[in-house]
């Protein structure tokens, strides 16, 4: 686990996105997203002898929070934009957001998505009415078909993360939480672009300038993990991953999120893929939830030792979107294979079948 230092400017992000903006999000969000429950996982309580809670962002129409960013860019763009329609680049639940809120507000959308993204997820913005293209191997070569309808179509690109509404709808999040349960002393989030973590982070610091913000992403391709370790946004190499929905960069241009985590951030946790396997396990079993491995992340940065408790904590369970036949072979605790890479969910050192207390 790398511990960051805390930026004492509160108040108010590094740059143009501020408390205000997630306050006027939550406000044009109303009537689209939810306001998510913030349930306490009783059996991971009882294991860890502090209270845990789940803000389960799994419930959103799409399945995933990232309706809240989507609906709130799309419904504060201009007139002109709007007539012209929405391309994003995605790793599939951003783009399934842009699908649904387009769709509702009338709106073309293109979604660019990488050979890499789950056909489930393909299926399910199709579903939603939005066009979908495949571009390339990674959400860079993606994004490049991203730009080309932005120059030559007219297109407006709504960006996954690194954008300001995006970041404001995202943070309304935080809002919820602070105001179901004042208490929560640590906010446990997925990490991957920044726009989830850092609309968190911004909100809840503004709210409490003494809540700890931990960010959790897989030990491969955590492009932002890599960026805040170098000091400066940094490409990375992709990988398949249980994770998918953390994968992608982070763009080295990047004007907000980068900045956002760099200052509000205060520990960074990476987990390997049989720990977000027997995370996903562990969601199901004792909490009887079906999550994506992004969403598992906080749970498995829990199991495996890397994340330590100091009071009320909640973890935000980003996403449901998983494909089942993957899922239903996690559960059973069956092989599943990434590329050339086979995830057991087996403990270092212990061979599959002897997993330990943990999944129980």
């Amino acid at each position: 686990m790398e511990s960051r230092n805390r930026d004492e400017n509160l108040t108010s992000s590094p740059a143009s996105v501020d408390f205000v903006d997630i306050l006027q999000a939550r406000r044009t969000l109303r009537g689209i997203a939810l306001h998510t429950p913030l349930v306490r996982a009783d059996a991971l309580s009882a294991q860890y002898g502090a209270d845990i809670f789940l803000k389960l962002e799994t419930l959103q129409p799409i399945g995933a929070f990232k309706l809240r960013g989507a609906a709130n860019a799309i419904a504060r763009l201009p007139s002109e934009a709007r007539a012209g329609g929405v391309a994003c680049c995605s790793t599939g639940n951003h783009g399934r957001a842009v699908a649904y809120a387009a769709r509702r507000a009338g709106v073309q959308a293109i979604i660019c998505l990488s050979s890499l993204v789950p056909d489930v997820k393909v299926k399910a913005i199709e579903a939603l009415g939005a066009e979908v293209r495949r571009v390339g191997n990674s959400q860079d070569e993606a994004q490049k078909e991203v730009d080309r309808l932005v120059a030559e179509e007219g297109f407006t690109d709504l960006p996954p993360f690194d954008h300001p509404s995006v970041i404001a709808g995202q943070g309304t999040i935080a809002l919820e939480i602070l105001e179901d349960r004042p208490g929560v002393k640590t906010l446990v989030v997925p990490m991957s672009g920044g726009g989830l973590i850092g609309g968190i982070a911004l909100a809840a610091r503004t709210m409490n300038p003494a809540i700890r913000i931990v960010g959790v992403s897989m030990e491969n391709g955590a492009a932002m993990a890599e960026s805040l370790a170098a000091g400066h946004p940094v490409e990375v190499e992709e990988f398949a991953s249980l994770a998918d929905s953390l994968g992608g960069g982070i763009n080295l241009g990047n004007s907000w999120t980068f900045q956002l985590c760099r200052s509000f951030v205060d520990d960074v946790i990476l987990v390997s893929e049989d720990e977000i396997y027997r995370g996903m396990q562990s969601m199901f079993r004792q909490e009887r939830l079906v999550v994506e491995g992004g969403s598992a992340v906080g749970v498995a940065a829990l199991l495996s030792g890397k994340l330590t408790l100091d009071g009320e904590t909640a973890l935000v369970v980003s996403g449901r979107n998983v494909d089942m036949d993957i899922f239903a072979d996690i559960v059973s605790g069956a092989p599943v294979r990434l590329g050339n890479t086979v995830v057991t969910g087996a403990p270092q050192g212990r061979p599959p079948g002897q997993q330990g207390a943990d999944n129980a």
